[in-house]
């Protein structure tokens, strides 16, 4: 363990220490936490308040409220590091209280003691390994004691915090549960393998064990999280590597759970046998998000993604041979370091073969001490602006598209929560939309029937079926 301790500010030579005191459980103590970036932090921030909730935290929404602010930070673009550094500036300003703040995740990770210069409202920085031992972390702050000492954790203890972690709470009916951690693919111009370290995979058992626990409470799907997910090689009891496949298989079996979802892949990992799944395992959802990053076969090289343009395209092929009407979802990197009009161009025109149902396009961003920050021929800012613009345009016609084709269709949705509208439910179709209907909130966590009426580029609305209301 790798616990440091300062006064404020910050120094050069903190204090080591293995011990110190604990945290009492007292009641009444409110926590307010906001993720950033993937989903792997939305679990990691529902994992952090079971592991406070025996010392008495419960979740706010209302920031100003709260005894503990917890900022769960994303690394992959510099304006995310900016915006944690704004709202630490603005929840201290909005605060009623004199709240103890933290920042974690990745963020945290690479930036542990730069966070703690530039932010000095910050008590806590821990990395997204850590937190697990948040209640000694608070304890070591002083902040029962009437005091506030700094405490800076960036650990890397593997995966020693899910042996650590409390049994998860149940949120809803739809439950996330991370199965892999971490990267080993080092793209040039990525900062997981740094922030999350090696791929490493939880035992069989474990998330089984975690699975079953939700189904027994009520969770009816499971979306199961990773890096790479599609890299995981958990062992069984018996001594024997699973793939993902053969987990799913597993999950399937599980009573209680009607619906699973995986995300995210990597391209170079996918194998016959979990694309054949799609056709095999009713269970299984027809949604795949499978990153590419660029159409272009140089710039590919560039990034190190280990497979091409072409690479792609037939896995998607194979996919949709399965499961013909499978969603496919992406990831795409605009003005990476030396792309070219006809890099871009290569870019679009992969998009227009595999025609998305949804994805996630982003400028480059150039992060600290990776490959790709000091690649020469950085793209120009407003040329990037650009091309992400056009891509843009392109993506959202092609989900808006996607979504129109579900109109004057019947499709089973999973009822996850109340809407925004008053008398409003919301939930999700097999193909990851979210489909908006009035009803009652007595239909969360069934499976129901839903007219679809209406759609946008980003979701659709419903009407359920008679049967369904009474």
């Amino acid at each position: 363990m790798k616990v440091q301790i300062t006064d404020t500010p910050i120094t050069d030579t903190p204090e080591q220490t293995n011990q110190g005191p604990e945290l009492s459980t007292a009641e009444g103590r409110s926590v307010f936490i906001k993720s950033y970036g993937c989903q792997m932090n939305v679990y990691d921030a529902e994992r952090m308040e079971d592991v406070l909730a025996p010392f008495g935290f419960a979740k706010t929404d209302n920031a100003a409220e709260a005894d503990l602010i917890i900022l769960n930070t994303c690394h992959i673009r510099e304006k995310a590091d900016d915006k944690v550094f704004s709202d630490v500036g603005r929840y201290v300003k909005g605060s009623k209280k004199t709240p103890l703040i933290a920042v974690g995740g990745c963020m945290g990770q690479a930036m542990g003691r730069k966070v703690m210069q530039r932010a000095p409202n910050v008590n806590i920085v821990f990395g997204p390994q850590t937190y697990h031992r948040l209640p000694e972390f608070i304890a070591r702050s002083g902040w029962e004691r009437g005091f506030r000492k700094r405490v800076l954790d960036t650990d890397f203890p593997s995966l020693e915090k899910f042996d650590s972690l409390p049994k998860q709470g149940l949120r809803g009916p739809s439950a996330f549960v991370t199965i892999q951690e971490g990267c080993d693919k080092f793209c040039t111009y990525c900062v997981v393998p740094y922030t999350r370290g090696v791929e490493l995979s939880r035992p069989v058992k474990h998330v089984l064990d975690e699975i079953k626990h939700l189904a027994e409470n009520g969770a009816k799907e499971v979306c199961l999280l990773g890096q790479n997910v599609n890299a995981y090689h958990g062992i069984g009891e018996s001594g024997e590597e699973w793939n993902l496949a053969r987990l799913v298989r597993a999950v399937a079996k599980i009573d209680g759970i009607e619906l699973i979802r995986f995300t995210t892949s990597h391209p170079s990992e996918l194998d016959n046998e979990l694309i054949n799944l799609f056709a095999e395992e009713p269970k299984l959802m027809p949604y795949f998000h499978l990153p590419v990053q660029s159409g272009s076969d140089r710039i590919l090289v560039e990034m190190n993604r280990t497979h091409t343009a072409d690479d792609y395209l037939n896995a998607i092929d194979l996919l949709r041979m399965a499961r013909p009407d499978i969603a496919i979802s992406g990831d795409f990197i605009v003005g990476f370091p030396g792309e070219t009009d006809e890099d871009f161009e290569a870019t679009m025109e992969l998009v227009r073969e595999v025609n998305y149902s949804s994805a996630y396009s982003f400028m480059y961003s150039p992060r600290p001490n990776t490959p790709a920050a000091e690649m020469k021929n950085q793209v120009p800012q407003d040329v990037k602006k650009e091309r992400l613009a056009r891509l843009q345009e392109l993506l959202t016609q092609q989900q808006g598209d996607f979504n129109k084709s579900f109109v004057g269709k019947t499709l089973s949705v999973l009822v996850e929560s109340t809407g925004r509208e008053p008398g409003q439910i919301r939930g999700r179709t097999p193909h990851n939309i979210a489909v908006n209907m009035m009803g009652n909130e007595r239909l969360i966590g069934q499976q129901i029937r839903v007219n679809i009426t209406h759609a946008t580029a980003s979701s659709l609305l419903g009407e359920i079926e008679l049967e369904e209301v009474a």
